[in-house]
């Protein structure tokens, strides 16, 4: 039992890790670009995260995973966990995209001003001024979206990928026991808390106002 469910903890491990390495630097993109001059980009990624946070990630899945498919005849064999990460990291980049937006318009006039008297471009004044600052506004909602991602890894069996969530049901099915499903509470409650925690320690290292 512990073999399996320890498999199962390592893919929701790199389900985690990947889509966090993936959207929290793509949420970023997607913020400067729904803030871009450009209308027709602005309008198209407003859309974007329009559908990101309208529908239901388990159904965002489903598409990532079938539409290769049913699009272009490809072969989905191999697809399964590809497709899994693809569709957490355009789901949470869309979140982490409103985030940053929240704490970009938040900032003082005044910093783009100085930025501008000093010679900086609008892309070096987004992320060498602007971004820094924003980073220590919106920790504690980027923090709350982590620790939901941490929950929402189980939405994987949506694809029948073999992460804790599955093989929780499977070994509890079979051994007719709640065990298995006490190990995987516990195993959320862990790794929520060591989110939680490494957060924490950010906020307080970047709180440099004390």
């Amino acid at each position: 039992m512990l073999g399996l469910m320890g498999q199962g903890m390592l893919k929701t491990c790199a389900i985690f890790i990947l889509t966090l390495i993936g959207s929290i630097p793509f949420g970023m993109v997607v913020c400067r670009l729904r803030k871009s001059s450009f209308a027709p980009v602005r309008y198209i990624t407003k859309f974007y995260i329009s559908v990101m946070r309208g529908t239901p990630l388990m159904l965002q899945l489903l598409v990532w995973y079938f539409a290769p498919y049913y699009l272009f005849r490809m072969n989905i064999a191999d697809w399964r966990f590809p497709a899994i990460i693809v569709g957490f990291v355009m789901n949470y980049a869309a979140y982490f995209a409103e985030i940053y937006r929240g704490g970009v318009d938040s900032m003082p006039v005044g910093q783009y001003e100085a930025a501008e008297i000093l010679g900086y471009s609008k892309m070096q004044t987004f992320f060498k001024i602007i971004m820094p600052q924003v980073a220590k506004r919106v920790l504690p909602a980027v923090t709350n979206e982590t620790i939901t991602l941490v929950k929402d890894t189980s939405l994987a069996f949506t694809l029948a990928y073999q992460e804790l969530f599955s093989v929780t049901k499977q070994v509890a099915a079979t051994g007719t026991s709640m065990v298995p499903f006490a190990v995987a509470a516990l195993f959320y409650y862990v790794a929520n808390y060591v989110v939680a925690f490494v957060m924490e320690k950010i906020e307080k290292k970047l709180d440099y106002y004390k």
